[in-house]
C-alpha cells in the first residue's frame, strides 16, 4: 500500500482516491512541483494536505479567503492533524502562540493569506521552519486575465526565488489557457507536470431562462425552490445587495427560510447565517458572490441567479457549489440584455488597461453566448474550459426540451459570410473589428501573397449589427471560433468552422435571433403549451434520476430518515455540521445494504477507519433496531 493511500484511508476515511488525486499526491510527495485544476467539489484540498502530511515539515498553504482557512483547519483539526491558521481574525496572542508551535515543530499545515506570505517578519520565520511544500489555492487569482485577479497573488513568485527547492503546487477550479500561462510564468512551474480533471458534474442540471417581469420572475423562482428544497438548502445570488434584500424579503413572506447576505452586513450577522445555512434544514441564503466560497457544504440542493454572472468562471464556481454529495441538483439563470450594462460597470471599475477591459468585455460576451445557446449547456461550458464534451447530456434545458429544433433557424450562409471574414483578416481580430468589417465600416486591408485584399460584406444597420454580435457569440458557444482571451482576444477558426465553410456542417440559431415579425398568437400558445410539457418531462426525468440514489423500498426510506435523525442528534452534541459525521449518500448506502457487523459498515462509502471507531457501534445499534 503506498504513503498517499494510508493517510487517505486512515486520516481522511476514504477508501480510494478518485480521478487524477492519486496520481497529483504520489508526485508532490516525491517533491514534484504541480499545476492542477480540477473542478469545484473535486477535492483539490486532499492533493497538498496528504502530501504535507507525508512528506517531512511544515505545509504552508496560501490562501486568500478567511473563511477558507477557518473551515479546513477546524475539518483537519477533527481528523487530529495538527493545523492552524495566522490572518487578521485572531488576536496577537493567538498569532504568538501559533508561531511558537510553527517554529517548534508541531505544526503540520498552516494556512495564510498571500500578504501574510509577503510580509517580510514572516518569511524570517519561515527560513527558519523546515518548509515541506507551498501550496498556492486559488491560483487563478494570480492572472490577470482571470476572473478574479489580485495583485498580491502576482508577488507570489519570491517563493521560487526564496525557497527553490521546496515543492510547489498551484490549485484552481477555472483556468483557460492564458490564465494558466500566467500561472506558469508567475510561479515558474515551467516543466512541471499538469493535471486536468473533467470539469463535468453530471449530477447537476442547468437551465437558463430570458428575464420578462420582476414579479413573472420572482414567481419562476418560487416554483423553481418549491420543486428542488427537499429539506435541504440552497443558494440564489442576485447582482446587488438591494436585489439581495428584496429577494430575501419576497422568500420570507412567500413562506420560505430565507436570509439575506452581503458584504455590507455586520460579521457577526453573516457569521449566524452561515452557522443556520450549515447546520439547519431547509435554509435559503440569497446572496451576492460574497457567500459561498470556503464553505464546506455537500448536500446544497441547488444554486439560482436572479441575475447574469460576470463570467462563466464565476457561473461555474458558483454552480459548483450545489450537489457536491453527488446527488442530482439544479441550477437555474434569469438572464437579460440590461444586466450587461450593470456588469460592465462593474468589470471595469477602476479598471485602467484597454486589454483588460477587453477582456472582461469577451467573458461577458461568453456568458450571454451560454445563455443564447441553441446546442447543449453542458457542451458549451465544458467547451470554453477546453474540456471538449459532444452532446447532447439529457440534463440542460435544451437536450430536455422536445422542441427545440423547432425554435431553431438555419443561419449557416451569413455564418459563412462572418468565418470567411476572420480567415480574410487572417485570424488576428476581435469580434468588434470583425463585426465592422461585416456592416462595412471598415475596409479589412491586408497582405496576402504581395497583393492587397480588400473585404466588405456590406451589413450596414444597427439592426444588423445586434444580429451579428448574436451570431459571432453562438458560433463562439457553438465551438466554430475561438476566443484567445490574453488582451489580443484575437478569435481564431476552429476544424468545426471548416466545415461550416466547405459545407459539410450546418449552423443553426435561435429563431428570436433573427430579424423579423414576431410570432403569431396561435404560435405564442402553442410555445406556452410546449414549455410546460418541457417542464412535466424535466420533472418526471429528475424524480428517476433522484430514484437511482435513494432507497426505493419504504422500509428503507424510513430507515434512511431514522438514520438522519441519530446523525442530526450526534451534530448537536460535538458541536460539529450533520454531513461531516456521514454525508447523506453513505446514509443511502447504509439503510440498503443494512451491514451487520463493523467490517460490514466500513465497505460503506465515506466509512473510514477513525469515523468507525468514532461513530460505528452507534449506527450499527440504530440499523440493527437497538437504538
Amino acid at each position: 500500500m503506498s504513503q498517499g493511500i494510508e493517510i487517505l484511508q486512515k486520516i481522511f476515511g476514504y477508501s480510494a482516491f478518485r480521478g487524477n488525486q492519486e496520481k497529483i499526491v504520489e508526485s508532490v510527495i516525491a517533491g514534484n512541483n504541480a499545476l492542477v485544476l480540477m473542478p469545484t467539489g473535486g477535492g483539490k484540498s486532499l492533493c497538498y494536505q496528504i502530501p504535507a502530511l507525508a512528506r517531512f515539515g511544515t505545509a504552508i498553504v496560501i490562501s486568500p479567503l478567511i473563511a477558507l482557512m477557518k473551515d479546513q483547519v477546524d475539518a483537519l483539526i477533527e481528523k487530529g492533524v495538527e493545523a492552524a491558521y495566522l490572518n487578521s481574525s485572531i488576536s496577537h496572542s493567538e498569532q504568538d502562540d501559533i508561531v511558537g508551535n510553527l517554529l517548534n515543530g508541531n505544526i503540520k499545515i498552516l494556512y495564510v493569506s498571500p500578504e501574510r506570505m509577503m510580509n517580510e517578519y514572516f518569511q524570517r520565520i519561515l527560513e527558519r521552519i523546515e518548509i515541506s511544500l507551498f501550496a498556492i489555492d486559488e491560483a487563478h487569482c494570480v492572472s490577470q486575465w482571470g476572473h478574479d485577479f489580485r495583485p498580491e497573488y502576482m508577488q507570489l513568485g519570491m517563493i521560487t526565488k526564496k525557497f527553490p527547492d521546496i515543492p510547489r503546487i498551484a490549485l484552481t477550479a477555472t483556468a483557460g489557457e492564458a490564465t494558466r500561462g500566467e500561472i506558469i510564468r508567475c510561479l515558474n512551474l515551467h516543466g512541471s507536470s499538469l493535471f486536468i480533471s473533467s470539469f463535468d458534474r453530471p449530477n447537476i442540471t442547468y437551465e437558463v431562462q430570458k428575464k420578462t417581469t420582476k414579479e413573472k420572475d420572482f414567481y419562476r423562482l418560487t416554483q423553481f425552490v418549491q420543486d428542488n428544497l427537499e429539506g435541504q438548502s440552497g443558494i440564489v445570488y442576485c447582482l446587488s445587495r438591494k436585489g439581495v434584500e428584496e429577494c430575501a424579503d419576497k422568500l420570507v413572506k412567500a413562506g420560505f427560510k430565507a436570509y439575506a447576505y452581503h458584504a455590507g452586513m455586520s460579521a457577526n450577522y453573516r457569521e449566524k447565517v452561515q452557522e443556520k445555512f450549515i447546520t439547519q434544514k431547509n435554509v435559503i441564503v440569497v446572496a451576492t458572490i460574497a457567500f459561498g466560497m470556503g464553505i464546506d457544504k455537500a448536500d446544497v440542493r441547488f444554486v439560482a441567479h436572479m441575475d447574469m454572472p460576470k463570467c462563466l468562471e464565476s457561473y461555474y464556481q458558483e454552480t459548483g457549489r450545489a450537489g457536491r454529495d453527488g446527488l442530482p441538483s439544479q441550477v437555474l439563470m434569469f438572464y437579460g440584455l440590461r444586466d450587461l450594462v450593470l456588469l460592465k460597470r462593474i468589470a471595469n471599475k477602476g479598471v485602467g488597461a484597454a486589454a483588460r477591459r477587453r477582456v472582461n468585455e469577451e467573458k461577458l460576451d461568453a456568458i450571454l453566448g451560454f445563455c443564447e445557446a441553441t446546442t447543449c449547456r453542458r457542451e458549451v461550458l465544458l467547451n470554453y474550459f477546453n474540456d471538449p464534451y459532444q452532446g447532447p447530456c439529457g440534463n440542460c434545458d435544451i437536450c430536455l426540451s422536445e422542441q427545440t429544433k423547432q425554435k431553431l433557424i438555419n443561419a449557416t450562409e451569413i455564418a459563412k459570410a462572418v468565418l470567411t471574414c476572420v480567415y480574410e483578416t487572417d485570424q488576428r481580430y476581435n469580434v468588434h473589428y470583425i463585426v465592422d468589417v461585416l456592416k462595412g465600416n471598415i475596409s479589412g486591408v491586408i497582405q496576402k501573397n504581395g497583393h492587397h485584399h480588400i473585404t466588405s460584406f456590406g451589413y450596414a444597420s444597427k439592426e444588423d449589427e445586434g444580429f451579428l454580435y448574436s451570431l459571432c457569440r453562438q458560433l463562439i458557444a457553438q465551438g466554430h471560433l475561438k476566443m484567445i482571451m490574453d488582451g489580443s482576444s484575437e478569435i481564431k477558426l476552429t476544424q468545426s468552422a471548416i466545415d461550416v465553410i466547405e459545407d459539410r456542417k450546418e449552423v443553426m440559431i435561435r429563431a428570436d435571433f433573427k430579424k423579423g415579425a414576431p410570432a403569431s398568437k396561435s404560435a405564442a400558445t402553442k410555445t406556452k403549451a410546449t414549455k410546460k410539457k418541457a417542464v412535466r418531462k424535466k420533472a418526471t426525468t429528475r424524480k428517476k434520476a433522484i430514484a437511482t440514489y435513494r432507497p426505493n423500498d419504504g422500509t428503507d426510506k424510513t430507515m434512511y430518515e431514522n438514520l438522519k435523525i441519530l446523525r442530526s442528534k450526534l451534530a448537536k452534541q460535538k458541536r460539529t455540521q450533520a454531513f461531516k459525521i456521514f454525508p447523506d449518500k453513505t446514509l443511502m448506502e447504509m439503510a440498503a445494504q443494512r451491514p451487520q457487523t463493523l467490517d460490514d459498515l466500513e465497505s460503506i462509502y465515506g466509512v473510514g477507519p477513525k469515523k468507525l471507531q468514532r461513530f460505528g457501534k452507534i449506527f450499527l445499534e440504530a440499523l440493527n433496531g437497538d437504538a
